[in-house]
């Protein structure tokens, strides 16, 4: 008989008319490492919110750990008594606390007024530490660690708290490849050990890397639950999406004039010696590991940084900027790879927010901003770039990371740039919603607009990069055309 660590059958979640789950059951066994896929929105957080007690389910649920009695909902208190945590995309670590004392946060929650003894939480925190196998100082503030120790504090406060189920959700978005591998590596610890995990990840390479079983649902309906051995990306994005998504690459294509240019651009511990060209209708892919200078380059060119050499030329024009301000007057466009914290302000309107870049534009008279123009202007965009929005005055964080990233396009297409850079566009974004976001930038490129492309995946660069500029170190390491390598050969020479 099979060991499960987890079983939940039946879970329907409605709010109001609308249902989030449908019939769905998920088992775990002990140990398994089980991967949790699906598009955004398509009822992931809502399960692990019903399996962690925060959710109530309808009536005829059932949940039970490691062979309890099923039960029609848990609440927090249950899962956590069964061993339950997630460690969200956002780590909810506290960055002015150490390392030990966020480890062993849950023993001030639990026995506040029994606190720990220093020696007793360091101890402690070293036997975790010393568990995983990695390298954490437990007197260092978090707030000066990378993400990659800080899901690291993240995993040993659980494991602190004894959990036997961890679900993690993205974990791996913002870490290098390398940084990555060490995480899978520990995650196969963890499975080793007897924990069960549940990944949660677009990444489907790594979903097949590390997981045993992948569970997909769409719209809130299980698809169905699979081996990942014999599995592949192209079958797994199309259980997702129910659509075959296989993009080819975008063969030859005609460029108008140099729309800008580079010439020995350097700055210091950043960037040496970058010259590069890039024309009306093209889009230039800019690789390399992560450190290797691709997105101190994208802020030199949105005038966020200066350049201790070299020169930047539009239209052929040799142009200086001053501040981003400058570099917009300009026809520059930056799409940062930080949506949450740099692309917007989260608590604010989708109007608000795709309107934000040409408010002096829009108001008439001086200082007066209508909100019917504001409405229209948002309203437009919505349509242009076929966002999914029931209401433009909700606050963006409403939105899926699809959605929301289409909503930081707008904002800077609002602003007509001629160029555009786009940083690690499709981070934390969906199979389904990546196709959409670089249609509309193959758009936009066969419209004449001349596009910077940055990212660390292959199979994005492939695809979609007219020529490809592998950076290392700060230098251009070497010029390709992607469409005379293979996907595979391309991903060698990105990580060599």
């Amino acid at each position: 008989m099979t060991d499960y660590a987890l079983k939940a059958e039946n879970i329907t979640q409605n709010f109001g008319a609308f249902s989030a789950l449908k019939d769905v059951s998920f088992d775990l066994k002990v140990g398994e490492v089980h991967c949790l896929a699906g598009e955004n929105g398509c009822g992931k957080s809502t399960l692990i919110k019903v399996i962690n007690g925060v959710n109530r389910p309808e009536p005829e649920a059932r949940i039970s750990f490691r062979g309890t009695e099923p039960a029609a909902h848990v609440t927090p208190a249950d899962a956590k008594r069964n061993g339950v945590h997630v460690i969200w995309q956002d780590l909810a670590v506290f960055s002015d606390l150490t390392v030990a004392e966020n480890i062993t946060f849950d023993s001030y929650v639990t026995s506040p007024f029994k606190p720990m003894k220093a020696r007793e939480r360091k101890r402690r925190v070293r036997e975790i530490i010393a568990r995983l196998g990695v390298d954490l100082d437990p007197d260092a503030l978090v707030g000066e660690l990378s993400i990659a120790k800080r899901q690291l504090v993240a995993i040993c406060r659980v494991l602190d708290a004894e959990a036997r189920i961890i679900f993690m959700d993205e974990p791996t978005a913002s870490l290098t490849r390398k940084e990555t591998q060490s995480l899978l590596g520990i995650v196969r610890k963890l499975s080793a050990s007897g924990i069960s995990v549940v990944f949660v990840s677009h990444r489907l390479a790594e979903v097949l890397d590390v997981c045993e079983r992948v569970t997909v649902l769409r719209d809130g309906a299980l698809v169905g639950t699979y081996p990942t051995e014999g599995m592949n990306q192209k079958k797994l994005s199309m259980l997702m999406t129910g659509m075959d998504m296989n993009e080819q690459p975008r063969g030859a294509q005609a460029f108008g004039d140099t729309a800008i240019e580079l010439r020995g651009l350097t700055r210091r511990g950043q960037y040496e010696d970058i010259s590069f060209a890039v024309r009306s209708g093209e889009i230039l892919g800019l690789t390399g590991l992560m450190g290797s200078g691709r997105t101190e380059i994208a802020l030199s060119l949105f005038g966020m940084t200066r350049p201790d050499a070299g020169e930047i030329l539009l239209g052929g024009k040799p142009i200086r900027f001053r501040s981003n301000r400058d570099a917009i007057a300009s026809g520059i466009a930056y799409v940062s790879e930080d949506r949450l914290n740099l692309g917007l302000v989260q608590n604010q309107s989708i109007i608000n927010n795709t309107s934000v870049t040409v408010l002096d534009a829009l108001a008439d008279p001086p200082f007066y901003l209508a909100p019917a123009r504001l409405s229209r202007l948002t309203r437009d965009w919505i349509g242009r770039l076929r966002t999914k929005v029931s209401d433009p005055r909700l606050p963006v964080s409403a939105l899926s990371g699809g959605n929301q990233q289409r909503i930081v396009l707008a904002k800077w297409l609002a602003t007509n740039p001629k160029v555009l850079i786009l940083d690690a566009p499709t981070v934390g974004v969906d199979v389904g919603a990546k196709a959409g976001i670089f249609e509309i930038v193959r758009d936009l490129a066969a419209q004449g607009m001349s596009i910077i492309l940055i990212s660390d995946e292959a199979s994005e660069i492939h695809t979609h990069a007219d020529r490809c500029l592998i950076l290392r170190n700060g230098r251009i390491h070497q010029e390709l055309n992607p469409a005379h390598v293979d996907e595979e050969k391309l991903e060698e020479l990105i990580n060599a």
